[in-house]
């Protein structure tokens, strides 16, 4: 089947809302097996609107439109819905009840009268309870055609998509559609098609795709089959080849599992204590591993030793290594890392010390230039990138390579 994915609404055309719908959209219905080829945002408009539904409709299967289920003027989603499917609009006393439930649970006592246009729904329509909001959503189905409403605030929208729409869209497609992910760190996306490309151009069932993310590689293998057991009998052993292609590349095969939980998880394995040593990234490294639950177990201290200063106070950077090599130098971030050890009586620490400009480079020394390094059991490891981008982009990708390192240098020294 083919889905379409409208997103209305002035706002997001003007840039006032960031639309994270339609990336959880695309990335939910990918994993049903259904096919896109188009994506629309359209402002609150009548006629623009309108005319979008009916083209959606003459060219996809299924059509799923956020945003617009509100009870001002300007939304109008389900009206026009309603009218371009030619369905009369009635109220729905179900709806009608649950609004009256969710104000009186609520602290706005009085329900304003623009709210009870959300009680009103096209004849016929599968209404689908918001539980946590006053717009339902609505599945809408004429002559082999599907138009899926839902709210537009994530938090209602996620929630009802999971729980009520992926069930009901599953239900259609006549087999499974199961996905495993393997996520890369250290390897550039095309270097990880390269050692691939044999598989991916071989590809029927299951399918190869590859998506390149900030310092990481994520390959998704998608298999279709008759029930979850045969899907997952066809992806295991391509899933296992490419494991053995990209080795100690590959930091996890689950979907959830970030590259800042694999670490974790490796420091709880072999039990050791850690600690960051952070200039330029200022706390972003440290921040990464304490989202992490269980942390506390395995992380120290994070140090943010920003001026010279107090990367001889607190990591014991030598005054001679600053003034004859600088602070952004290899030899500086050797000793952060091994300061870091030291001062905080922990097994490992990783350090990072760089320029993220905008300011501040040189011919020598350019913006984007970043060093890192771990010390763990005596041995130190460091390595020096040059990123390009903005400061947020440079701080970011090396808060990505400081994690990678952490875990192959636990890795170098434990297996």
């Amino acid at each position: 089947m083919v889905v379409e994915l409208i997103s209305v609404g002035t706002e997001l055309l003007l840039g006032n809302i960031v639309n994270t719908n339609t990336q959880f959209l695309a990335e939910k219905c990918a994993l049903l097996g259904l096919s896109m080829y188009y994506q629309t945002v359209v402002g609150d408009n009548h006629d623009r609107l309108a005319q979008t539904v009916r083209t959606a409709l003459e060219r996809s299967d299924v059509v799923i439109l956020t945003g617009g289920l509100g009870p001002t003027e300007d939304d109008m989603t389900k009206e026009v819905c309603a009218e371009v499917m030619g369905y009369p609009m009635e109220e729905d006393p179900h709806t009608r009840e649950r609004i009256e439930e969710y104000f009186r649970n609520s602290a706005y006592k009085v329900i304003p009268d623009n709210n009870w246009k959300q009680a009103q729904v096209p004849a016929g329509a599968r209404v689908l309870d918001n539980d946590n909001g006053t717009a339902p959503g609505l599945i809408l189905e004429k002559d082999g055609k599907i138009a899926v409403l839902l709210p537009g605030p994530p938090v209602e929208m996620k929630p009802m998509f999971i729980n009520q729409v992926y069930p009901y869209l599953q239900s259609l497609q006549p087999e499974v559609i199961r996905s495993q992910m393997i996520k890369i760190c250290g390897i550039g996306e095309s270097a990880v098609e390269e050692k691939l490309l044999d598989l991916i151009d071989g590809q029927t069932n299951p399918t190869i795709a590859t998506y390149a993310k900030t310092g990481e590689v994520h390959v998704r293998v998608t298999a279709k089959a008759a029930d979850e057991e045969a899907a997952r009998k066809i992806m295991k052993p391509v899933v296992k080849e490419i494991r053995r292609r990209l080795g100690d590349f590959v930091y996890s095969t689950k979907e959830n599992e970030t590259l800042e939980m694999a670490v974790v998880k490796l420091l709880e394995k072999y039990e050791l204590t850690a600690t960051t040593a952070e200039s330029c990234t200022g706390g972003l490294l440290a921040g990464r591993l304490v989202n992490v639950p269980g942390a506390s177990e395995i992380f120290r201290e994070g140090l943010i030793t920003y001026s010279n200063k107090a990367k001889r106070k607190y990591l014991d950077v030598s005054k001679s290594t600053l003034k004859k090599y600088g602070a952004v130098s290899e030899q500086t971030a050797k000793e952060m890392a091994a300061g870091g050890v030291f001062a905080t009586d922990s097994d490992v620490c990783v350090a990072v010390t760089g320029l993220a400009g905008p300011d501040g480079g040189t011919e020598e020394k350019p913006v984007g230039l970043v060093y890192i390094a771990t010390y763990l059991k005596g041995s130190v490891k460091v390595e020096s990138y040059h990123f390009k981008g903005d400061r947020a982009k440079i701080r970011e990708q090396a808060v990505v390579k400081a994690l990678d390192l952490l875990r192959r240098s636990i890795l170098d020294n434990y297996r």
